[in-house]
């Protein structure tokens, strides 16, 4: 058994550890945790791209292929459901994706960055200039024909390559820095859901759409009436991605409207839980037994468990959902997307003709150039203004730094671009090739200009 004896100071054994999870060794705040697990996710996300292009330009580019349109059916009787593998990873498995954006939305507006409008001004303003000047740039390269609906794939920030990005830099810039870039990332992921569910959708099927809003009101009634159980609002959420998939309504978006209905209210207030905690480990003192295993005290088993229940009742349903489904999101579903949509075939042959295709370079210089000149003028306007305040220990020159780091799209202009050019594949590998490019530039281009105009931070005794 791989497992680990602490001793106290008397050498005495008290505390087993499996050696990969030491719980109680570093408490960490939700955001260090945000952070920490943001970070790790932007370097698996990174390897996994990379896989993906290998696969898509290697000898098993045909086999990684014909994989990701493997048919895939559920069905129950008469009822059947049918995609492919591909498609039920962007259609179905990033809705757990939204739903973690969803679940982060909610709770900045709540208690977070941008429940204070004074605080909120600057990040809201600079990623509305950081979407609606990408977006203006790509549509004055292509203003019309299929290329057109492209416009949308630019505006997107992905929040954990850039994020990830940032944190590398964390001995060098201030802690409010990074909370800026993440309140705008999150501003910029909501802009870009309402552009989905507003411009992406072709044809709408009223009935189901009318049946997607019941179940909607349904789970806002959940909320009201104060359960706070999850299991009821998981079986109406799925419920309501299949009305949206059938309204013709982007399916993910049950995910956004599902986190929105979760509850931010805990059971216990913290008071009330002391108390209870209190009772509980003197229950426990008294129950416990030297040399006897707990699994052989029921007492003391039982005492254990309702700890359990009141840890999770004194915890928002909001939080404890964000803490369970974002590593799950963070290390499997981003990963699994980027591995079925980062596969672009290169051709070098062409690598000339693609660089100057317009919808490559609208994305490229909506990614780069927008989202710079976007950020950085509208949070020069609004500080002018007197509007909005910098965060706290930080310069301008690092809020443009911030500004480049945003112009990593991937995630989030890649499911952009698959929905902008569906059935056009010429054009849908110009615009990853353009996302994949300017993000690359976009990253090592903002790391290297706050590394230069930012200075290391001291660390307080």
């Amino acid at each position: 058994m791989n497992e680990e004896v602490s001793r106290g100071p008397k050498g005495k054994t008290g505390v087993y550890h499996a050696l990969w999870e030491k719980s109680f060794d570093k408490i960490l705040t939700p955001f260090e945790e945000f952070i920490h697990r943001q970070t790790t996710s932007g370097l698996l996300l990174m390897g996994t791209a990379m896989l993906a292009l290998v696969l898509a330009n290697g000898p098993l580019a045909s086999i990684y292929e014909h994989f990701l349109h493997t048919p895939l059916s559920l069905g129950i009787g008469s009822w059947a459901l049918e995609m492919t593998l591909h498609h039920a990873i962007n259609d179905g498995l990033m809705a757990l994706f939204f739903f973690v954006v969803g679940l982060e939305l909610k709770r900045e507006i709540l208690v977070g960055e941008l429940a204070e409008l004074r605080n909120a001004a600057l990040p809201i303003g600079a990623a509305i200039g950081g979407m609606v000047v990408p977006a203006l740039i790509y549509f004055a390269v292509n203003p019309d024909g299929d290329a057109a609906l492209g416009w949308g794939i630019p505006m997107a920030t992905d929040i954990a390559f850039a994020i990830g990005a940032l944190a590398l830099l964390a001995s060098r810039v201030p802690k409010a820095l990074i909370t800026f870039l993440v309140a705008l990332a999150i501003v910029d992921d909501l802009g870009a859901v309402v552009v989905i569910a507003v411009f992406y959708t072709d044809t709408i099927a009223l009935g189901p759409l009318v049946a997607a809003g019941g179940l909607f009101t349904l789970l806002l009634l959940f909320n009201l009436i104060g359960i706070r159980k999850t299991m009821p609002y998981f079986i109406v959420a799925v419920l309501l991605w299949y009305a949206l998939l059938q309204s013709g309504v982007h399916a993910t978006l049950a995910g956004v409207l599902g986190a929105l209905s979760v509850p931010a209210i805990p059971r216990y207030n913290p008071e009330r839980f002391s108390a209870h905690v209190r009772e509980l480990m003197q229950r426990f003192d008294a129950s416990h037994q030297p040399g006897k295993s707990i699994m052989t005290n029921d007492a003391l088993r039982a005492v254990v468990q309702t700890l359990e229940n009141g840890v999770h009742s004194v915890e928002a349903p909001l939080q404890r959902l964000e803490h369970v489904w974002h590593m799950p999101v963070a290390y499997l579903v981003i990963p699994i997307f980027a591995l079925a949509n980062a596969g672009i075939p290169l051709e070098f042959d062409s690598l000339g003709e693609a660089l100057t295709h317009p919808v490559l370079v609208g994305v490229s210089l909506g990614l780069v150039l927008g989202k710079f000149l976007g950020i950085t003028g509208f949070s020069w306007l609004l500080l002018k203004m007197g509007v909005a305040v910098l965060p706290k220990d930080t310069r301008f020159t690092q809020i443009a730094g911030v500004s480049l780091l945003a112009g990593i799209g991937f995630t989030m202009s890649i499911f952009v671009a698959q929905l902008g050019f569906s059935g056009r594949e010429d054009l849908l590998l110009m615009a990853k090739t353009g996302i994949l490019a300017a993000s690359l530039l976009a990253g090592v281009a903002g790391f290297i200009w706050l590394y230069v105009v930012s200075k290391p931070v001291e660390v307080e005794d």
